[in-house]
């Protein structure tokens, strides 16, 4: 895998004011506990620890476009890329890039409660070759969200195409972003996440705590070769003897740490 340098200073082209703004519902946010927009609240604890880790290891591997995914479906993946995100958004000084690749079973639109009408599949099916207009900023945030329509097939086909090389190309050398992140497929639904991976720097794989074994961890990882894993999610994880850390949420003591004083 190729080394690509974070800078500040490229030529950008794609940058957070080009897009469409939009403000997400509160009621599906919280619904949803999207928590990573507040740094008040308790339950956002957990993301930021897990973006200053990310952020210390893109920057030793010079990684920028990174992956999330997961063995199988219904582990947190699209929860956790989202919170990351919006986390990871409160803290840089670029703007952060939220991407959902998940063609099958698009879900980042709906945590914000929006319904957008085009997305990401309609640049990789060449209907626009403008990034923007399949783009929205996050208002008040630093946060830029580039959704997709569900496509119920096809799905590997299009990602194999010219249009989807010719995106990731757009994102990694005219965008004004510092970190993009993917929202990926499970790798053991499809090969959409193989042939995604195959164009990306690094991935992040998403274990459910009780759920994902040992063994399909280790098969994921050998199936993404050569894209490397930088980092692994325990999720839903309840923590051990006289563990009150852990990506869970914490108890008592840390509500009353991020209580409004």
């Amino acid at each position: 895998m190729a080394e690509h340098k974070i800078t500040t200073d490229r030529r950008s082209i794609l940058h957070l004011s080009d897009l469409a703004e939009i403000t997400p519902s509160k009621d599906a946010v919280s619904a949803n506990r999207i928590v990573g927009f507040n740094s008040r609240d308790s339950r956002a604890r957990p993301f930021s620890l897990l973006r200053t880790s990310l952020i210390k290891k893109l920057k030793e591997n010079n990684h920028r476009l990174v992956g999330i995914t997961s063995a199988s479906p219904a582990a947190g993946k699209s929860f956790l890329a989202m919170n990351l995100a919006s986390s990871l958004a409160r803290v840089s000084e670029e703007p952060v890039f939220l991407v959902d690749l998940d063609l099958r079973r698009a879900s980042l639109s709906e945590y914000l409660g929006t319904a957008p009408e085009v997305g990401v599949e309609s640049f990789i099916e060449q209907k626009t070759d403008r990034l923007g207009d399949v783009g929205y900023s996050i208002s008040g945030t630093n946060l830029g969200l580039f959704p997709c329509v569900q496509r119920d097939q096809d799905t590997a086909e299009l990602l194999a195409g010219t249009g989807f090389s010719r995106m990731i190309e757009q994102f990694r050398n005219e965008s004004e972003a510092s970190i993009i992140l993917f929202d990926l497929p499970p790798v053991f639904a499809n090969d959409d996440a193989m042939i995604i991976l195959e164009q990306l720097d690094s991935y992040i794989m998403v274990a459910d705590a009780g759920k994902t074994t040992r063994k399909q961890v280790e098969e994921v990882v050998a199936m993404l070769q050569p894209t490397p894993c930088i980092g692994s999610i325990l999720n839903r994880y309840k923590g051990g003897f006289g563990d009150s850390y852990g990506y869970g949420y914490g108890g008592a003591d840390y509500s009353r740490y991020y209580e409004q004083t």
